[in-house]
């Protein structure tokens, strides 16, 4: 989102302007939804979650900062009202049911083999970041998905910047050699 924009919207917001939150909540809502959809891996929880982060937003506008950042504002609540729910349900993350891949669908104008060789590959990405531990998956969905800076990520854990950054740089090595894995399982069916 464009940062004049942004504030202009939270000024709105602050001003108890209904459009503003209308505007916020179409740019946000699918960025968000994946975010804990992925986080959770249930899409019940994601929902519940993302109504309770969208209440937040309403509540609790007027307390915004004037240079207030909506992105890493909004991932920040929807994080801490995930790890919330967790510590209230002590949830094992490992008995959690799958989820089935939300990516968006290939663009039009993609060759038939271009949208399965796309349809494949994000199917061992998202097997890869399912097999990886929530603190990695989190990172690598903060920064490589929702765009965020290392910093803004940073903010939004609650971590210093420098710390993100090597558990990032570690989580990308994790995922990479999930995916490498995930590569050469069928390989070693087949032989």
């Amino acid at each position: 989102m464009d940062r004049e924009i942004e504030l202009r919207l939270v000024a709105r917001l602050k001003a108890g302007d209904p459009a503003a939150f209308e505007a916020i909540y179409e740019a946000y809502r699918h960025r968000l939804y994946g975010f804990l959809v992925r986080l959770s891996r249930r899409r019940d929880v994601a929902e519940d979650l993302l109504e309770e982060t969208w209440l937040r937003l309403v509540t609790r506008s007027a307390t915004l900062t004037d240079d207030a950042r909506l992105g890493p504002w909004l991932f920040t609540v929807a994080r801490n009202l995930y790890f919330s729910w967790r510590r209230s349900r002590a949830v094992d993350v490992s008995r959690t049911s799958e989820l089935d891949p939300a990516w968006p669908a290939p663009e039009r104008g993609d060759s038939p083999f271009d949208a399965v060789a796309r349809a494949e590959l994000e199917r061992r990405l998202e097997a890869a970041l399912a097999r990886l531990p929530l603190r990695d998956r989190e990172l690598l969905l903060l920064v490589g998905v929702e765009g965020l800076t290392p910093s803004e990520a940073a903010g939004v854990c609650g971590l210093p910047a420098v710390t993100l950054r090597a558990r990032l740089h570690r989580a990308r090595e994790k995922l990479a050699a999930e995916m490498d894995w995930d590569r050469a399982v069928p390989r070693a069916k087949a032989g």
